[in-house]
C-alpha cells in the first residue's frame, strides 16, 4: 500500500492533516504478531479515518472489522460533520466491516464493554489510542480499552513525544501513558523503545472485561467474570518442612486456574526471607495472584505445640469471611473455582471423606470422619463457635490425629461431605485395601482426581516402611523415599520443575539430606527393636 493514500484521489482526505502515513512501515512490521485470521481492531480517535482505511485495506484485507471511535465535535460544527462525511466515505471506499461510534471515548467503551460481555468472540486483536491529548483523558482511554484487549492484542498509544506542549504537562499523553506502564507492568511486552513516537505493547495476560459475566460458549457452567472480583482465598499452613511441598501446591493451583484471582494466605510457622520470595516467585509475575504471609499469636496452640494446630489458630488471623484451606501436600490438577462456589448449605466446613478411617478411629468418636487436607470453610460461620473449637484444641492436643481430630468432633453434624475429587488419597497404596467403612465409597471418583493428596509422613520410621498392612508405605514425594507407587509421584515432580525449586533432585544437599534422614529413620528403628528385645528378656 502507498504511503500516501491520497494517491487513491478516491479518498477524501485532508493533505496538511496526515498524522499517520509515517507510521505505516513500522505496523506492517507488527502485523506478524497479531494471532487472529480475521481480527478486530478498536481504534479511539479517527478523524478522518486514515489510519482506518490503512488497517481495513491492510491487516483486515481477508476479513475482521474495525470500530471506529471519535467525537466529531459532536455534530455541533461544521467540521465535525465534514469530518464524520469523510470518514464514512472513506472506509465505504476501503471496503469491509466497520462500525463509527460518533460519542466521546468513555461513553463509547463503557457501551463497547457492555456489547462485548454478550459477544462470544468478546476482544479485539489490535487497539490503537489517539484521542484526547489530555495526561488524564489517554490514561483512561487506555484503562477502558486495555479490558477489551485480548491476550496478544498489539495495543499502540500515539503521540508519546507530542511537541505541542510541555511532556510534563497534564495536557500532553505522555503522563498518562507512563501512569498506565506503571500500573499494568507485568501485564506486557513493550515492543517500542523509549524514544519512540508511539508506544507498542503486546498484550501478555487475559482480557478482563470486569462490569458484567456472561457465559463462555466454551465453558458453559462459568462466569467469564465475576462481577464483585472478590477471587479466591486459598490457606496454607507452612514450615521451612513443607515449603517445597507448599511450592507445587501454589504452582498447580496457578496452572489449573481459569483466569481466576487468587489470593494465597501462607500462614508462616517457620520461613526464612528466601523461602517466601521464592514461593511468591512460584506465580511468576501473574497479577491475578497475590501472597499474604500470616504470622499466628505468639500464645497459640501452634507456637507451643507445633504447625499441625495452624490450620484451626489460623481461622481468627484470616481477613476474610471464606477460604480453601490446603494442606502442603497436595496438587491441584483442576481449578478451583468450582470447589470455591460449592454451597455448602448452611455448614461450616466442606470435606472429603478420610479414606483411611471413613468412619473414625479409636481416639476418636464413630461416624462419619472427614480429611482436614482439604478444607473449603465459612470462617463467619465457623468463627461463632471457636471458644469451643480451641477448647478441643487443649483436650486432644495429644490424639492420634492432633487436629483432624479436633476439627471431626467439632463440626461433627455441621460439615458437608464433598465429592471424592477434591482429595484423593491413598492412591497406590490403602485406598484399594478392602474395608467393610470403605464398602460405600465411590472410590472410582478418585481414577482423574482434582486434587492429589500424598498422605503419610515426609521421612517415614522403619516401623511405617515395614508395616506389612500398609504397602507401598505413605509418604511424600520429597522424602528420602518418595512416593512409590503412587500414580502422580511424577506429575508432582514435574510440577516442582516449574518452580524456584527446579533441579532440586540432582542437587548434593538435597542427596545428602536423603541420605541423612535414611541413617537417621534406621538408626531410630534399631534401637526400638533392641529396647523390645531387652524387655522381652527380662521378662
Amino acid at each position: 500500500m502507498a504511503a500516501k493514500l491520497e494517491d487513491n484521489t478516491d479518498y477524501l482526505f485532508t493533505p496538511t492533516q496526515d498524522w499517520f502515513s509515517h507510521n505505516v512501515d513500522s505496523w506492517n512490521k507488527l502485523f506478524p504478531l497479531v494471532q487472529a485470521n480475521q481480527p478486530r481492531v478498536l481504534e479511539i480517535g479517527s478523524w478522518e479515518g486514515r489510519s482506518a482505511v490503512f488497517l481495513l485495506t491492510t491487516l483486515c484485507k481477508d476479513g475482521g472489522e474495525i470500530i471506529c471511535i471519535d467525537h466529531f465535535d459532536l455534530f455541533e460544527t461544521d467540521a465535525g460533520k465534514e469530518r464524520f462525511r469523510r470518514i464514512n466515505h472513506n472506509l465505504e471506499m476501503a471496503g469491509g466491516n466497520f462500525r463509527i461510534v460518533s460519542e466521546f471515548s468513555v461513553p463509547a467503551l463503557s457501551s463497547i464493554l457492555k456489547e462485548e460481555t454478550m459477544n462470544d468472540d468478546a476482544g479485539f486483536d489490535w487497539i490503537y489510542v489517539d484521542g484526547s491529548h489530555r495526561a488524564d483523558d489517554t490514561f483512561l482511554d487506555g484503562e477502558l480499552a486495555w479490558r477489551l484487549a485480548k491476550k496478544g492484542t498489539i495495543f499502540i498509544f500515539d503521540d508519546y513525544h507530542w511537541s505541542a506542549q510541555p511532556e510534563d504537562s497534564i495536557h500532553h499523553p505522555k503522563r498518562g501513558i507512563d501512569t498506565f506502564l506503571i500500573l499494568h507492568a507485568g501485564e506486557y511486552e513493550r515492543l517500542t523503545s523509549t524514544e519512540d513516537y508511539q508506544v507498542v505493547l503486546q498484550k501478555k495476560t487475559d482480557m478482563r472485561i470486569g462490569f458484567r459475566w456472561s457465559e463462555t460458549p466454551l465453558e458453559p457452567s462459568r462466569r467469564k467474570t465475576d462481577v464483585l472480583e472478590y477471587g479466591l482465598n486459598v490457606a496454607l499452613t507452612i514450615d521451612s518442612a513443607y515449603v517445597v511441598g507448599a511450592a507445587v501446591v501454589i504452582r498447580s493451583a496457578i496452572e489449573s486456574a481459569y483466569a481466576e484471582r487468587i489470593t494465597f494466605y501462607v500462614i508462616d510457622c517457620g520461613l526464612d526471607p528466601t523461602e517466601k520470595a521464592k514461593l511468591k516467585a512460584c506465580a511468576e509475575d501473574n497479577t491475578q495472584i497475590t501472597f499474604e504471609f500470616v504470622q499466628l499469636s505468639p500464645t497459640c496452640m501452634t507456637s507451643t505445640h507445633g504447625p499441625t494446630w495452624a490450620k484451626i489458630d489460623m481461622i481468627e488471623s484470616l481477613p476474610v469471611e471464606r477460604v480453601i484451606y490446603l494442606d502442603a501436600d497436595v496438587l491441584v490438577r483442576r481449578g478451583l473455582k468450582e470447589l470455591w462456589d460449592t454451597d455448602l448449605q448452611g455448614k461450616d466446613v466442606g470435606a472429603v471423606v478420610d479414606i483411611g478411617y471413613p468412619m473414625g478411629h479409636n481416639d476418636a468418636t464413630r461416624g462419619p470422619y472427614f480429611n482436614a487436607g482439604v478444607l473449603l470453610m465459612d470462617l463467619a460461620r465457623i468463627r461463632m463457635t471457636m471458644a469451643g473449637l480451641q477448647e478441643l484444641e487443649l483436650e486432644m492436643k495429644d490424639s492420634k490425629h492432633h487436629d483432624q481430630d479436633a476439627l471431626n468432633l467439632h463440626f461433627k453434624d455441621r460439615w458437608m461431605a464433598l465429592d471424592l475429587k477434591w482429595n484423593a488419597q491413598g492412591l497406590g497404596t490403602y485406598a484399594r485395601y478392602p474395608s467393610k467403612d470403605r464398602e460405600g465409597l465411590r472410590l472410582e471418583k478418585m481414577d482423574d482426581p482434582n486434587i492429589v493428596h500424598f498422605t503419610g509422613p515426609v521421612s517415614p520410621s522403619m516401623v511405617e516402611v515395614l508395616n506389612p498392612y500398609v504397602q507401598p508405605p505413605t509418604s511424600k514425594p520429597w522424602g528420602y523415599l518418595g512416593s512409590p507407587g503412587h500414580p502422580y509421584f511424577c506429575e508432582w515432580w514435574e510440577t516442582l520443575e516449574r518452580t524456584p525449586w527446579r533441579g532440586l533432585r540432582s542437587t548434593e544437599m538435597w542427596k545428602v539430606k536423603g541420605d541423612q534422614d535414611l541413617k537417621r529413620a534406621i538408626e531410630e528403628g534399631s534401637t526400638m527393636f533392641l529396647d523390645t528385645v531387652s524387655k522381652m528378656k527380662v521378662v
